[in-house]
């Protein structure tokens, strides 16, 4: 099961590559985002009226920390991302930010949630950082690379990546278990707000008439939110931090293979080479994860005789035996 909630929550992630790059020629980004959280937040909170024994219980607290979950988790990660390729930063590059996750989660997560790496979980994160890197030292040679770039454009990435750390540290600090119905409806409500916000003060509210522009915003709904943003908070919740942060090592290279297959982009040798690196590096992290978290084999107790002192009376009525 676990096996299988990993591997599509990476094909789901990462198909919101994807569907940026289907709206990419429509709209910018403030438009797709808007129009991918605002019917969708409706949506939920109309779901959510229907079904209340989901939010008993919850205080304002516990709704705001969520509010501050989601716009770190969704619009501050995705503002970054596409402000930095808007920007000029490649997209490889912007993969290899992100990829830095993970060795980030793993440094925090001992004094932050007492979830200490292990030597060998070092070594896999070591392993995916380096697939990370030959993915991107791929799309820099076959012209990924761009010039005239403002040097803090490269900061962008790097805040959205730190925005998502922390969205991920504050869900596994909390102390009140949030059904995935009430944190998905405030989450995308929280989006919703933001990017509508931005998208009114930009003058970018207006949907474009193209059917590609509908058919990004049904593929971001359906696999990047429903899918990849959703199994993201359940793998965290069953596998803990440094487990669901090594699959991001294999965002790259399964975003290059699913360019490969709808658009034709470019699939190297050394792109198979950061995929097949950053495999062996889940296989590390996920093997030593489910190591340690197995519990301890019982060996069986030698069984010894002692002497206990006993009354005449008592060792008479024992029939002078000794208690084991």
């Amino acid at each position: 099961m676990n096996l299988l909630l990993s591997a599509a929550f990476v094909l789901t992630w990462s198909s919101g590559f994807i569907g940026a790059k289907l709206g990419a020629g429509s709209a910018g980004a403030v438009t797709i985002l808007m129009w991918r959280f605002l019917p969708l937040a409706v949506a939920l909170l109309l779901v959510a009226a229907a079904r209340r024994a989901a939010w008993r219980g919850l205080t304002v607290r516990d709704l705001a920390r969520q509010a501050v979950i989601g716009t770190l988790s969704q619009s501050g990660y995705l503002l970054s991302v596409y402000a930095a390729i808007q920007l000029g930063v490649s997209s490889g590059t912007t993969a290899l930010i992100d990829g830095v996750q993970p060795l980030v989660a793993g440094a925090l997560a001992g004094p932050l949630l007492h979830q200490y790496v292990s030597r060998r979980q070092w070594l896999g994160l070591g392993l995916g950082l380096a697939g990370v890197a030959v993915v991107t030292l791929a799309d820099a040679a076959s012209g990924g690379t761009s010039r005239g770039v403002p040097w803090w454009a490269y900061a962008v990435p790097f805040l959205g990546m730190l925005a998502l750390v922390a969205a991920t540290f504050l869900e596994s600090r909390s102390r009140t278990r949030v059904a995935p119905s009430v944190s998905l409806t405030v989450h995308c409500s929280a989006s919703a707000i933001v990017f509508t916000v931005l998208a009114l003060a930009t003058g970018a509210a207006a949907p474009p008439p193209e059917a590609s522009f509908w058919l990004a915003v049904g593929w971001l709904v359906v696999f990047a939110t429903f899918g990849g943003y959703g199994l993201y908070w359940l793998v965290l919740r069953r596998r803990g931090v440094t487990a669901v942060n090594t699959l991001m090592f294999l965002m790259a290279p399964v975003t290059a293979v699913w360019g490969a297959l709808m658009f034709g982009e470019p699939f190297s040798f050394r792109t198979g080479v950061g995929l097949a690196l950053g495999l062996v590096a889940v296989v590390v992290v996920q093997r030593d994860a489910a190591r340690r978290a197995a519990p301890p084999r019982s060996r069986p107790r030698p069984l010894t005789l002692r002497s206990k002192p006993v009354s005449g009376r008592s060792q008479l009525a024992a029939g002078g035996t000794a208690e084991r």
